[in-house]
């Protein structure tokens, strides 16, 4: 994975919703694009949300890249959600990106910029805990959108 020249420390970290029934999907989202085609926006995670979405139907590729992918779907309404790189094609992982596997699509979760300790600032990336020091994301599933705001 290549992100040597790429920087993304000072980008917000976002809660991601589904919009369909508002279920908390991660705690960790970043807004993202496309490696493949940059007009397209996306918002990504490096952590995965096995509490929140499962996958759905069989993995695929695009005609865009020959990265392996597989659809996932929201636990509490079912409605897909985005898809997991499962094995990146060689010309994605050489390219600026900010190694995230699990993909969501704009138009299925909405973000909400989270605040950092202070309550008053936007938490970004380069100040988020470790993995091992962050919420369980199994722990996030219950909390409801405007709980997590508060």
């Amino acid at each position: 994975m290549s992100t040597t020249g790429c920087t993304f420390k000072d980008r917000c970290v976002s809660v991601l919703c589904c919009r369909f029934c508002q279920q908390v999907l991660s705690s960790r989202g970043m807004k993202a694009v496309l490696l493949a085609n940059t007009e397209i926006d996306l918002y990504s995670t490096d952590i995965p949300p096995t509490s929140t979405v499962d996958f759905i139907g069989s993995c695929y590729f695009t005609d865009i890249c020959k990265c392996k992918l597989k659809n996932i779907a929201c636990l509490k309404c079912g409605n897909v959600v985005g898809y997991h790189v499962i094995a990146p094609c060689k010309p994605c992982l050489l390219s600026c990106n900010n190694g995230h596997f699990w993909m969501f699509h704009s138009q299925a979760v909405f973000g909400i910029n989270r605040l950092d300790s202070s309550g008053v600032n936007l938490l970004l990336w380069g100040n988020l805990p470790d993995l091992e020091e962050s919420t369980d994301e199994e722990d996030m599933s219950s909390i409801s959108e405007e709980e997590y705001i508060r």
